[in-house]
């Protein structure tokens, strides 16, 4: 249970902001999360690490000397949105280039992907290290396939310390890569975390077993058994994690027992001390071990353990002082950290463009739905979450929620700034992947986004207007997103709304001109087939995002973000027709 926290909302925020004011001599606050207080040192490499919250001591724990130079933190178990990202590595660049770098799950994968573009079209070079050490989420063959838990503090521990000891940005990228293909974690779980706010855990464990494989997110794990002693867990532990060599095959590691928030230090010692004797067994020799709360997924009760095979060139890196507020490690940290910091970067707000009267009540009536699917959405948010907790990490009712009511807000405010049909849903689409984060802020950002694309700022939204652009935004969400029907996600439902509209007339009667009469027909009639079609998905086995690996558990659940889509279709036919 998280037990203190003012609104639910804002714990994110005000989490970040009490730890900036916990170390006001080491880091400093800036839009989307932290940076050192020192500037980064003329033309060196930054270090851009990130994603959720919920995992502190990761990310922005790790942010000092000799480790990360800025940290963007999302939402509670959400990634970090683009514009987020973008804002700390404009902060934490200075002259040698970025690495940003994540746990391998596609709504960090979409987020950090955008920022690199756009910092790319800057002239900035940027290089991408998705961390991908657990064993339970894919098969040996597909490594960089998976997803990253605790495997991040000794990979970016090793590029923090290259960077320091003068690597370029080349050389960093490569080490970082060394690094991850050298490290294999195994978690388990006793019981799940909860949400700030929420009355519930994600999941629970039954009494007397174990979850193995579980996620940091508060995905359930792959497999159950019965509850171990101390001795049995560090044998499942150890067993799991030496079942796979890497290519790296050394006989001196690197070892992280990661404790995931309810298991306390005096267990994780016990559980140690088998796993220390069973490693060494294996002939492997313990090089500078780390026992404690690293990757932490708020209170979930579990442990993670993570082994890097290490080689002189890595072995070097991972004993490097490091002097970060929750990873302190070694003497002094040598070399240049960087003077005192000058201008931040601040993003500010796009001017809005003129617009005429006509485009400006079609802006207004556009306003007005937003608002209503954010009403939607706060009442949808507790069965969303629901849904989501069978097979993912609970939080797409929270996510909805968060980005339909930025995406309103920055409506109203765009709108009584004499906005037309186009920028309203422009901001109203940035606005939305920036407040929720992950995968369906990013897919839902880049809808709006591509909806106002086919609208106009100097004449109304016509009929012809809205059902051409609401086919386009559903592919930006295929293209974005990758998946196909089938898949188990948003794009089920999406695609057959998406092909009933493209059979549409929007001028059968009514006339182009006109977004109601055969739009809003057209539009009500694709919005039943995506209805039919989401609820479908409860059929399906999930074959993408963070459900993917535990793909039968959710076979008789519908997909939450397959339901919501149908949903807010639904609300929009709805809102038209009236």
């Amino acid at each position: 249970m998280t037990y203190l926290f003012d609104d639910p909302k804002t714990f994110p925020a005000d989490a970040v902001e009490g730890l900036v004011a916990a170390h006001p001599e080491e880091l400093l606050q800036v839009h989307g999360g932290v940076v050192r207080k020192r500037a980064t040192p003329a033309g060196q490499p930054a270090l851009v690490v990130g994603g959720g919250s919920g995992h502190y001591p990761a990310f922005a724990g790790w942010v000092g000397g000799g480790f990360a130079h800025g940290a963007p933190c999302g939402n509670i178990f959400s990634s970090p949105s683009s514009d987020q990202v973008y804002a700390v590595a404009k902060n934490a660049e200075n002259g040698g280039g970025v690495i940003l770098g994540f746990g391998h799950y596609a709504g960090d994968v979409l987020h950090f992907g955008v920022a690199a573009s756009t910092l790319r079209a800057e002239g900035i070079d940027v290089r991408i290290v998705a961390v991908s050490d657990d064993i339970a989420s894919g098969r040996a063959g597909e490594h960089r396939d998976r997803r990253g838990i605790a495997g991040d503090l000794p990979v970016f521990k090793i590029a923090g310390a290259a960077i320091q000891a003068g690597a370029d940005l080349d050389e960093a990228e490569r080490l970082a890569w060394k690094a991850n293909d050298a490290t294999r974690s195994l978690g388990v779980a006793f019981d799940g975390c909860t949400l700030p706010g929420a009355e519930d855990a994600l999941f629970h464990v039954p009494e007397g077993k174990m979850a193995i494989g579980l996620g940091i997110h508060g995905e359930p794990g792959i497999d159950e058994q019965p509850m171990p002693s101390a001795k049995e867990l560090a044998k499942v532990l150890v067993d799991g994690v030496l079942e796979e060599t890497p290519e790296l095959a050394s006989d001196r590691v690197a070892v992280v027992l990661n404790g995931l928030g309810t298991v306390k230090h005096e267990e994780m010692f016990v559980v140690w001390k088998h796993a220390a004797q069973l490693l060494e067994e294996a002939g492997l020799t313990i090089v500078r071990p780390e026992v404690g709360e690293h990757v932490t997924s708020l209170d979930m009760a579990g442990l993670s353990l993570t082994v890097m095979r290490l080689d002189e060139e890595l072995e070097a890196l991972w004993l490097a002082p490091a002097d970060a507020p929750a990873f302190r490690r070694g003497g002094t940290v040598e070399g240049d950290l960087g003077e005192e910091r000058g201008e931040l970067y601040t993003p500010g707000e796009d001017p809005i463009p003129e617009a005429t009267e006509e485009s400006r009540a079609s802006a207004e009536r556009i306003a007005g739905v937003l608002g209503a699917v954010e009403e939607l959405l706060v009442e949808l948010e507790p069965e969303l979450g629901r849904m989501d907790q069978i097979a993912g990490d609970g939080d797409h009712g929270q996510g909805m929620v968060l980005g339909s009511r930025a995406a309103h807000a920055a409506a109203r405010r765009t709108v009584e700034g004499g906005c037309g049909a186009r920028t309203v849903l422009v901001q109203a689409g940035a606005a939305w992947s920036a407040e929720a984060g992950g995968t369906s802020g990013a897919l839902w950002g880049a809808a709006l986004t591509s909806l106002g694309s086919a609208f106009a700022d100097d004449a109304a939204v016509t009929g012809e207007q809205l059902l051409s652009g609401l086919v386009q935004a559903v592919e930006a969400v295929e293209r974005l997103g990758g998946a196909t029907p089938g898949d188990k996600t948003m794009v089920d439902a999406a695609v057959p709304f998406r092909e009933a509209l493209a059979e549409a007339d929007p001028g059968a009667d009514g006339g182009s001109d006109a977004p109601a009469g055969s739009a809003a027909s057209a539009v009500a009639t694709a919005a039943a087939r995506a209805v039919e079609a989401a609820e479908a998905t409860a059929d399906i086995a999930a074959r993408m995002g963070r459900a993917r690996n535990h793909g039968d558990k959710s076979v008789g659940t519908p997909d939450p973000g397959a339901i919501s889509f149908s949903k807010i279709v639904t609300l929009l036919g709805e809102q038209l027709a009236g």
